[in-house]
């Protein structure tokens, strides 16, 4: 048996600058962090032989087929034909949060199963060819229009700068935050459930569709990651100005496309910054999710109070890549 564990992210600044429509370009970046709610996966030997099909998987749902093409999950199906497997073997995934809430979770699970399948198969990967691998079983494979970040936030893990240069290269930068700072960060973090979910993919294609009309907006966002990793990494940490400045990354990026914000969202985050919340944004494509705010720590118990109806939760970042966590 494989079991390995991947990191669902969060998203500070940058978000947009990572599809290729953009930074073939103009080059993009981003800044944020890998988080401890992680996608899990199992691998396990199948005895097909002794069964009426060859293959099962479990997710939300459990298919049992005779055939690898049979199979209707299509991160499942395309990760097995890459990986040369087509039988006789058994796939299960669980995840500690809900899946389309914005925080990578179609990525971490396809970073996260390649990983289990080259174990499964006594196969070595490097995090980056991992990244690289599960981006393209979803941008190439089953042209979703997927971003780039999130694959290697849940293959390398940890609090970072991520730059994607116009040639595809792929840059990592760590903070190198001290372990004050870094739960100083922590504590200064609230996350907020909106109970909206959506397909990323539905949120994104009229983003896409405008790239170049929203170059210049993309531009100014691209430039929030070099002012964010300032503020992580100054000698004095100021939540207002972190709080502040992801305000401004959020009006950014709502004025990407109508289908990003609604009232509801809208009025969720009003409250938020009424009841003490120094500044947030809606994390992933949009249209749902997790909100990230930033908010001092005395105060989250009444911003939570003012958002009855939305479910509040707190992290740790800088969390490790996916990685074998039983092999045996």
């Amino acid at each position: 048996m494989i079991i390995t564990r991947a990191p669902l992210r969060i998203s500070f600044f940058g978000g947009g600058t990572d599809y290729p429509e953009h930074f073939r370009q103009h080059g993009g970046a981003v800044l944020g962090t890998a988080i401890d709610r992680y996608s899990y996966v199992t691998a396990t030997p199948f005895p097909s032989q002794l069964f009426d099909y060859q293959l099962r998987v479990s997710y939300r749902r459990v298919e049992l087929v005779e055939r690898l093409d049979q199979i209707e999950h299509g991160v499942y199906r395309e990760c097995l034909r890459l990986c040369g497997l087509d039988r006789d073997v058994e796939l299960h995934n669980v995840a500690d949060l809900p899946a389309f809430t914005g925080l990578g979770s179609s990525a971490t699970f396809a970073v996260g199963l390649l990983h289990a399948l080259h174990a499964f198969k006594g196969e070595a990967r490097t995090p980056l060819e991992l990244a690289r691998e599960a981006t393209h079983i979803e941008r190439e494979v089953l042209r979703e229009p997927a971003g780039c970040q999130d694959q290697v936030f849940a293959a390398l893990g940890g609090l970072a700068l991520i730059e994607f240069g116009r040639d595809g290269e792929i840059s990592v930068r760590r903070p190198g935050l001290t372990p004050a700072r870094r739960e100083e960060l922590e504590r200064h973090l609230l996350l907020v459930f909106t109970r909206k979910s959506r397909r990323s993919a539905e949120v994104i294609a009229p983003q896409l569709a405008r790239v170049s009309h929203n170059r210049e907006t993309l531009l100014a966002m691209r430039g929030m990651v070099d002012r964010g990793w300032d503020l992580l990494t100054a000698a004095e940490f100021s939540a207002a100005q972190l709080g502040a400045l992801l305000h401004e990354a959020w009006l950014k990026k709502r004025s990407l496309a109508e289908e990003i914000s609604s009232p509801e969202i809208d009025d969720l985050y009003r409250r938020a910054l009424e009841a003490g919340a120094l500044g947030g944004k809606l994390l992933g494509a949009g249209g749902g999710g997790f909100l990230l705010l930033v908010v001092p720590p005395e105060l989250q118990p009444l911003v939570a109070a003012a958002l009855p109806k939305a479910a509040t939760l707190q992290v740790r970042i800088d969390a490790p890549g996916s990685e074998v966590i039983f092999s045996g």
